[in-house]
């Protein structure tokens, strides 16, 4: 099984065993998988930056504790893309702007070091939204990622680097954030799984603050297991985030092993369908809740009328934060610096640094949010936009006094081609319709692939989402539906992606 092509299609899981057993070596697995980012990410550029050194010492120590003959960790040796919005000591960190290029940090974040007290393998930094402000990673300063499904379109975003690098069999796990479905939305696209834990269940120290109420780091990877076991790596209270929740991690491995909707009520929110959504997604899901109801779930018809104001809510929220957070990138203290050739005041230096550091759609949410926050105007946007998020608080309160967890299609469209939306804010910002309602609330949602879309064979999320700490329903619900669907076409859905 050392076969470079086998190597890279197994699961995390099961390469984590192969190493344990030592069938195979971290170094192999590590070298198969950078082999497979040289032959392909030319295509795909799902990476920004390859730490091949780095990975390879990571690699040899595992492999060295193993012939000490000392306990491994559940997903030691295995590769892993980082999104590049953690910090990393000594590996440049850029959130796809140019504000921070050639930036290195001296710290890792918390998620960073949590990935190497596992002994988790970082094969390097992958592409993203720039700032995470985006839903295509077209609005990355370093060029967009191709989907690996269809080149031409869109992998998601705002963390389309790492669900193409997954789709890709560039590496089978990766990091993402979410804070209005870029975890979710990018594994939707491209056919693979993506997690947003309950807000504060994975600490944001050391990821670069976009909207901090709502930005959420989690687990991507091919199958819910692979995810469950990344997702408790990752997980736990952190002294160093104040919004990190101090409480046991949820049972998500035990879980995912253990799949199973028999007896459970399963909520279909009525809001989450009708116009813009697409007949092939609209399909899928359908067949999707069918499914459940085969499987023993009893389907509940939600009213959450509060959801159809969440858009509008999260791009008043969402750019009001960012305004406050990247006031930091002045050029005084780190990253890009423009003229300071000694003509021009420090004010000027400020001003000519964010001109020519910032990206398009990064200016126009500064502009949004600090206007939004202005006085006299700050009541009626900001504030009654956190209004509306108490009402969608109380929508998902109410809904989970009902069911267990809630179904929806992830996101309305699959994939739509490189360019398509780059000219129509709106038209981008209504691919997280379905995403956004969890962020807002601080709940824990999931995508995972329910099929292909009959009118362009490309990938379809199902979205499952549970209330606040409950995130171990996901995996329940995730795993039985992924036995189900795996047994139904007789192969995992990604089989059928097209030969890069």
């Amino acid at each position: 099984m050392t076969d470079k092509t086998n190597i890279i299609r197994l699961t995390a899981a099961q390469t984590a065993e192969k190493i344990a057993s030592g069938e195979l070596t971290a170094v192999e697995v590590t070298e198969a998988h950078l082999a497979r980012i040289e032959a392909v990410d030319e295509k795909v550029h799902a990476f920004l930056h390859v730490d091949r050194e780095g990975a390879l010492a990571q690699a040899r120590a595992v492999d060295e504790k193993r012939a000490r003959g000392e306990k491994l960790g559940p997903l030691a040796g295995v590769p892993l893309a980082l999104k590049d919005i953690f910090t990393t000591e000594g590996v440049p960190t850029t959130v796809g702007s140019k504000i921070l290029e050639g930036w290195i940090p001296p710290y890792d974040a918390t998620l960073t070091r949590k990935l190497k007290e596992a002994d988790v393998v970082i094969l390097g930094k992958t592409n993203m939204d720039e700032f995470a402000m985006g839903s295509s990673t077209e609005n990355s300063a370093y060029g967009p990622t191709g989907n690996p499904w269809d080149l031409t379109r869109i992998p998601g975003g705002s963390g389309g680097g790492s669900s193409a690098a997954l789709a890709s069999f560039q590496a089978p796990l990766a990091i993402g954030t979410d804070t209005g479905g870029s975890i979710r939305q990018p594994a939707s696209v491209t056919g693979t799984v993506g997690v947003k834990p309950t807000y504060g269940g994975v600490s944001r120290h050391g990821m670069v603050a976009f909207s901090s109420s709502l930005d959420q780091g989690g687990p991507c990877a091919r199958t819910v297991l692979d995810a469950a076991l990344l997702h408790e790596v990752i997980a736990g209270h952190d002294p160093l985030d104040s919004t990190s929740i101090d409480a046991p991690v949820p049972p998500v491995v035990e879980a995912a092993r253990n799949g199973s909707v028999a007896g459970m009520r399963i909520g279909v929110v009525k809001q989450f369908r009708g116009e813009g959504y697409q007949a092939g997604v609209v399909q899928r899901f359908d067949e999707s809740v069918t499914l459940l109801e085969e499987l023993g779930a009893e389907i509940v018809e939600l009213d959450c009328p509060s959801f159809d104001l969440a858009l509008a809510a999260y791009y008043l929220i969402a750019p009001s934060e960012c305004s406050s957070n990247l006031a930091r990138f002045d050029g005084l203290r780190y990253g890009l610096r423009a003229g300071d050739d000694g003509t021009h005041s420090a004010e000027e230096v400020t001003s000519l640094t964010r001109e020519s550091g910032f990206g398009p759609e990064v200016k126009r949410r500064i502009m949004l949010g600090t206007y939004a926050l202005s006085s006299g105007y700050y009541d009626a946007y900001y504030g009654s936009a956190q209004k509306v998020r108490t009402l969608i608080t109380r929508d998902f309160e109410k809904a989970f006094e009902q069911v267990d967890v809630i179904v929806s299609p992830t996101t309305p469209t699959t994939a739509f081609p490189i360019g398509e939306r780059a000219d129509d804010p709106m038209a981008m910002y209504l691919a997280d319709l379905c995403t956004i309602p969890v962020n807002l609330a601080g709940n824990a949602a999931m995508s995972l692939p329910c099929g292909l879309a009959p009118e362009d064979n490309l990938p379809v999320g199902l979205q499952i989402m549970a209330p606040a700490m409950k995130d171990d329903r996901l995996y329940k619900v995730g795993a039985a539906v992924e036995a189900a669907f795996v047994e139904k076409w007789g192969h995992p859905l990604l089989e059928e992606a097209p030969s890069l």
